[in-house]
């Protein structure tokens, strides 16, 4: 539940420890904008963690894998700014192993590792490469170290990972986001910001708006909330964390607009035709 501290309601926001996230969320957390009586505070957590703290109700708002979404649409609104979409681009699955083939994960050969069982990067690779492939979930920030130490043959990564895995030795064997655009033609939308239903309907279009405010001033003051955003970068090269930023805080991110909307029900209509996710889901975006 929110509580009241220095006269101004607590609003906890979950999102991962990332760039991009942090730079989305810039203006609501330091007060640069005008929060209405609200205080944003950020829960930062890895994406696996985050969905099943929304399963639970837990957060008054979160960012969560759109994957996650329709297991928790019942408690949660979905907000129509705050998307990361993969526009031909998203998460990657790599290997070191020269021979290893998309037939081999495919006929169920390798052993794979991915970030979460709930995070669209793994529904991805589910509706990608079909249910024979065995995984296992290990933490998003491990995975390409897991790679490259024999322990998986090949890994699904996300975050800042899809960027500098070159430099370490590692080879792509499929974007997934660009094989959902040659499959659909749409972006892939990987995750989004959701807030509780029970706040009720003026705190839900408050809280919507003001997300959209923040990221607006995060676009139109990039240098300052950039800044921010690569104390969460995770030591990467401040290009690298400029360019991964760009690909997730962008126009999708301001609203999902008819194609961003479109993308995420298909990917949901898809989802539940095969059995991934447990019914199909009418998305509804507010804020």
């Amino acid at each position: 539940m929110t509580s009241a501290t220095a006269d101004k309601t607590v609003i906890r926001v979950g999102h991962s420890p990332d760039s991009d996230d942090a730079f989305m969320f810039y203006a609501l957390t330091h007060d640069k904008i005008d929060t209405c009586g609200l205080r944003f505070v950020h829960q930062l957590e890895d994406i696996q963690t985050l969905n099943d703290r929304a399963r639970h109700g837990e957060l008054e708002v979160s960012a969560v894998s759109i994957h996650a979404f329709a297991h928790l649409a019942d408690k949660y609104a979905l907000l129509a700014s705050g998307s990361s979409m993969g526009d031909k681009y998203g998460p990657k699955v790599i290997t070191t192993k020269p021979d290893l083939t998309l037939d081999d994960i495919r006929a169920g050969k390798v052993k794979v590792a991915i970030p979460g069982m709930l995070t669209t990067a793994y529904l991805a690779f589910r509706l990608c490469f079909g249910e024979k492939a065995p995984v296992e979930v290990v933490p998003f920030d491990q995975i390409i170290d897991r790679v490259l130490d024999g322990t998986y043959d090949a890994g699904v990564i996300i975050h800042e990972g899809q960027l500098y895995y070159p430099d370490k030795g590692l080879r792509q064997l499929v974007d997934l986001g660009f094989w959902w655009y040659e499959t659909t033609g749409l972006p892939l939308p990987l995750g989004g910001n959701v807030v509780r239903k029970d706040l009720g309907p003026e705190a839900v279009d408050t809280i919507g708006r003001l997300l959209k405010e923040s990221i607006v001033y995060a676009l139109e003051n990039r240098q300052e909330a950039l800044d921010y955003a690569l104390t969460y970068a995770r030591d990467l090269d401040p290009a690298l964390a400029d360019k991964f930023v760009g690909m997730y805080v962008n126009e999708w991110t301001v609203d999902y607009g008819p194609i961003g909307r479109k993308a995420v029900q298909t990917l949901l209509d898809r989802a539940a035709e095969a059995g991934l996710i447990p019914h199909r889901v009418d998305v509804q975006f507010v804020g």
